[in-house]
């Protein structure tokens, strides 16, 4: 059954979102970070992490206000190595299988690739299930908490039901598939007394894939920055919030020559400064999403009210990265 919202008025409120990093500033933060991971062996890589997001989130602002994160290096460090444990067992269980078949008999091998697989696809919705319990938890705004309400369970049967029906059609159902999990996750987001909820359907999704597929290839790819720019508006547009029993929504006004400007830009930066330049690519990206992102409706962010709890298990965080997942 379909959740009935009321309707969404058309104002812009007064909660404005901006973005006011510089690359500068940050890649002053990352050069310290690369020259740390490279003297520890990338064992400061969680302290990297926390000291980029802390400067992302403060830089982030919603009705002049920063958010902050509450996240440290330590909290990271001890989910980065118990992540580093369960990926070793997995890999190690693999080339045991690797080391020990032989020509007459790949039992064995088949085997322990069968453990490695539902191994590592297990772990991606206890990853995607971690990182926004403890992500969310340690972001704040004016003192102000954000949580995840989600359950593991809830996470392992959206997951899989719709993994499955994206196997049996041969990919088809795979716009369902992201709409479905954005729904789990962002229906399970908290913002104090705000609750977030997501709406966008599979079949506009699909369409926006068609569409943007056969228009890339017409235009010999130019229409990609377009098809990009339709996706990244798509998800942020269908993000809702309800405060008190009134809704209100995200509303993403991109266009695709602003994502043309900013794709190709970004292309230029690394190749031309050998990589060095990402942190401006960081930025140039956070501002102009941010840039062109309101909120339509009744959000007052000044009645919002403390509900969340503190979590700070911080295991799946970098699990999350290690499996390069991401969400929005």
């Amino acid at each position: 059954m379909q959740e009935t919202f009321t309707e969404v008025k058309t104002n812009i409120s007064e909660p404005t979102l901006a973005f006011k990093g510089k690359g500068s500033e940050l890649f002053s933060i990352q050069i310290v970070n690369i020259a740390l991971m490279l003297v520890t062996l990338g064992l400061y890589y969680p302290w990297a992490k926390a000291k980029n997001l802390h400067y992302i989130y403060r830089k982030t602002e919603l009705a002049g206000s920063p958010f902050t994160f509450h996240g440290t290096g330590k909290e990271m460090f001890i989910g980065f190595i118990k992540g580093i444990g369960i990926l070793a067992v997995l890999y190690g269980v693999l080339l045991y299988g690797i080391f020990n078949m032989t020509p007459e008999d790949m039992g064995i091998y088949f085997i322990c690739l069968a453990i490695f697989m539902v191994g590592l696809s297990l772990l991606v919705p206890m990853a995607l299930h971690g990182m926004m319990r403890y992500r969310t938890s340690r972001t704040s705004w004016r003192g102000i908490h954000m949580g995840y309400r989600g359950k593991l369970g809830s996470m392992y049967k959206v997951f899989y039901l719709n993994m499955f029906l994206t196997m049996i059609t041969f990919g088809i159902y795979g716009a369902w598939f992201t709409t479905n999990l954005r729904k789990e996750i962002i229906g399970n987001m908290r913002f104090g007394n705000a609750r977030f909820s997501y709406t966008g359907d599979g079949g506009d999704l699909l369409i926006l894939h068609i569409k943007g597929y056969f228009l890339t290839i017409v235009t010999l790819g130019i229409y990609s920055f377009w098809w990009a720019k339709d996706l990244i508006n798509f998800y942020i547009n269908n993000i809702l919030i309800e405060q008190d029993g009134k809704y209100s929504r995200l509303d993403s006004s991109l266009t695709g020559w602003q994502n043309l400007k900013l794709t190709l830009g970004n292309l230029l930066i690394m190749v031309f400064t050998l990589g060095l330049g990402y942190s401006w690519v960081v930025t140039r990206t956070m501002h102009t999403i941010i840039h062109n992102c309101v909120i339509l409706g009744e959000f007052n962010p000044d009645m919002l009210a403390q509900t969340e709890e503190e979590y700070k298990n911080a295991t799946f965080e970098d699990m999350a990265d290690m499996l390069d997942i991401g969400l929005v």
